[in-house]
């Protein structure tokens, strides 16, 4: 089968998928991106509330609690219902350092990784990064080879596992980043989807794999359209990635991984000022979200198949 790139999108105002040129940095270091339709608050105004209600099962992550689930967040309803803040000054993430530490060496010697454009990661401010997803270690090697802490979403079994080996896990996932969420439900989407708009709002690196799942034999799969409602809904840019080798240390994702050398490339980030306001048009969502497969397919050297990874799976 030949690979193919995702198709050009005709969009309302005459342009194409091949309009949506990447290349173009974000704005200066330092200057936050704000949501389309978001004022700036007056000195000594009181914060508006989220629009978006979340219900969070616990405070904020932590694998010190008695239950080993840190957040496990859904979306019932937008009945606008008291919220509590999706990331705290107590997230996670201050165990960063310790888990790069300690595991960061072992890692680095069972993967080898080899970094390529890591520059193209902005310094600060809001940053979607956006790649292929090959196997289960791809979340364990992109924090250890990001200077920025990485959020991402997980499954919620992942930090509501029983005994030892359940806790471990938690400390482990929530401590790189990982915001479990429960994608099952009926809202699932919305809820991943929110999730990753708030941490986005706070300023910080969201990574997301648009495929939505592993690919089931090594080839690149059409992406899902939350990568382009977020980066529309934000302005946060998109820096493409691809992950090199993974599926060959793991392969179908279950298992103790092999040794051996990955390679993880970044492209370059790509913004999408010129659509936005119009992350509720359905042909600029799947121009976008083509326009970014199309850069990790580049940065993969993978088969395009035009068709969702969950379909193919079922099929």
């Amino acid at each position: 089968m030949r690979s193919t790139a995702p198709r050009a999108t005709p969009l309302a105002d005459g342009h194409t998928l091949s309009d949506a040129t990447p290349g173009t940095r974000h704005q200066a270091p330092g200057t936050r991106h704000q949501a389309p339709g978001h004022r700036a608050r007056e000195p000594g105004q009181a914060q508006a509330k989220p629009r978006s209600t979340l219900r969070i099962h616990s405070v904020y992550p932590t694998c010190d609690r008695a239950a080993p689930a840190s957040i496990v967040l859904t979306c019932r309803d937008f009945a606008g219902r008291t919220t509590v803040p999706l990331l705290t000054p107590e997230d996670p993430l201050s165990r960063l350092s310790l888990i790069k530490a300690v595991l960061g060496p072992i890692l680095r010697l069972m993967f080898r990784p080899r970094v390529e454009g890591a520059e193209n990661i902005p310094g600060d401010g809001p940053v979607i990064l956006a790649g292929n997803h090959l196997t289960f270690i791809d979340s364990m090697v992109l924090p250890i080879v990001c200077d920025r802490p990485v959020y991402f979403i997980g499954k919620d079994e992942y930090v509501t596992g029983k005994g030892l080996k359940g806790r471990l896990m938690a400390w482990f996932f929530t401590g790189v980043g990982m915001i479990p969420v429960d994608r099952d439900g009926a809202n699932g989407g919305v809820a991943a989807l929110m999730t990753g708009r708030r941490v986005l709002e706070e300023g910080k690196c969201f990574g997301i794999y648009p495929e939505g799942t592993r690919s089931p034999d090594g080839r690149l799969y059409r992406g899902r359209t939350g990568i382009a409602r977020l980066t529309l809904m934000t302005g946060a840019p998109v820096v493409p990635f691809a992950m090199i080798g993974t599926d060959k240390l793991q392969p179908g994702g279950a298992g103790l991984p092999r040794p051996g050398r990955v390679t993880v490339r970044f492209g370059t980030p790509m913004e999408f000022s010129r659509y936005e306001g119009m992350d509720r048009d359905r042909y600029v969502l799947r121009a976008v979200t083509d326009s970014v497969m199309t850069e990790v397919m580049r940065l993969s050297g993978q088969e395009y198949v035009d068709m969702y990874a969950t379909k193919a799976k079922a099929a």
